[in-house]
């Protein structure tokens, strides 16, 4: 990568700066840790290079491809990374995650991996009506489609099959739990840190799309489970999203690697410090 600078630095991996990355920026240096935002677009590495110039970086770069290699080009030079290539790589592809939920034990929706639109056509009659179509990998709820039937189904997936990249057109079918409250938990370090429940403009809680958060106080069980879902990915720093179901439990959703919290933090006003909480987790992991 280019010319080391202080190897006691802290590096805020994002190509674009948004209010979170901000925060985190701003606490860093509230308590006097040399810390730089370093765009991973400028970065380049080898197969041969030195050690790490920063002691830790907090990636937080909204490209899903860039985020896993420059976590693992940073590993490799023995940089501490939150969250890991590895953990990215698995919150960020959702039939990963959903192998990796059930191996732990937790209730989750019914998720099935379909390789192709026809495939995909046969897991929504597998599954029942309505349902919900997923890509692979994808945030803010973009590209999640509400299947009521099977007649919509075969025209979105059309769609899909028609998508250039050969990615695209491998999807996931989940089953569809309606009427539930969306709840969002942040956690770190295996704790939780704050919690809202979440109403979405549509049947989505997505707050990027609209969605309005209140601010909660997470139950023994909520709190169980949300720790249990980022750490079943190895999330250090995780949104963990779950519904609520008919019988009072929850159901893991998704667990979010670069988890924004402004949302979160504007439901919790003066409550918590949503970023001081998260670097004080980061910091704790490299003294």
């Amino acid at each position: 990568m280019s010319a080391p600078v202080a190897g006691d630095a802290v590096a805020v991996l994002a190509s674009r700066v948004g209010v979170e990355e901000k925060r985190i920026l701003t606490e860093l240096q509230r308590r006097g840790v040399c810390c730089e935002q370093v765009d991973v677009r400028t970065l380049w590495t080898d197969t041969r290079a030195p050690a790490g110039r920063w002691r830790l970086a907090i990636n937080r770069e909204i490209g899903f491809y860039r985020s896993v290699h420059t976590a693992r080009a940073l590993q490799a030079q023995g940089v501490r990374v939150c969250n890991s290539a590895e953990a990215t790589e698995v919150c960020g592809d959702k039939w990963r995650s959903a192998l990796a939920f059930d191996r732990a034990g937790l209730r989750t929706p019914r998720t099935v991996l379909a390789l192709s639109p026809d495939a995909a056509l046969d897991a929504l009659d597998a599954i029942g009506y309505p349902a919900v179509l997923k890509p692979l990998v994808g945030s803010w709820g973009r590209m999640v489609a509400f299947v009521p039937d099977r007649r919509t189904g075969r025209t979105l997936l059309e769609y899909v099959a028609a998508l250039p990249h050969p990615q695209s057109r491998v999807v996931c079918v989940q089953e569809y739990i309606g009427g539930g409250r969306e709840l969002r938990v942040l956690v770190a370090g295996g704790e939780p840190v704050a919690a809202m429940w979440r109403r979405g403009a549509d049947w989505r809680g997505n707050v990027a799309l609209g969605g309005r958060g209140t601010y909660c106080e997470p139950s023994a069980d909520v709190a169980t489970t949300a720790v249990a879902a980022a750490d079943c990915v190895g999330a250090d720093i995780a949104g963990v999203d779950l519904i609520e179901t008919d019988d009072g439990g929850v159901r893991v959703l998704e667990v979010n690697h670069r988890v924004e919290f402004a949302g979160l933090q504007a439901a919790a006003a003066d409550r918590v410090d949503v970023a001081a909480r998260l670097v004080d987790h980061v910091l704790r992991e490299v003294r």
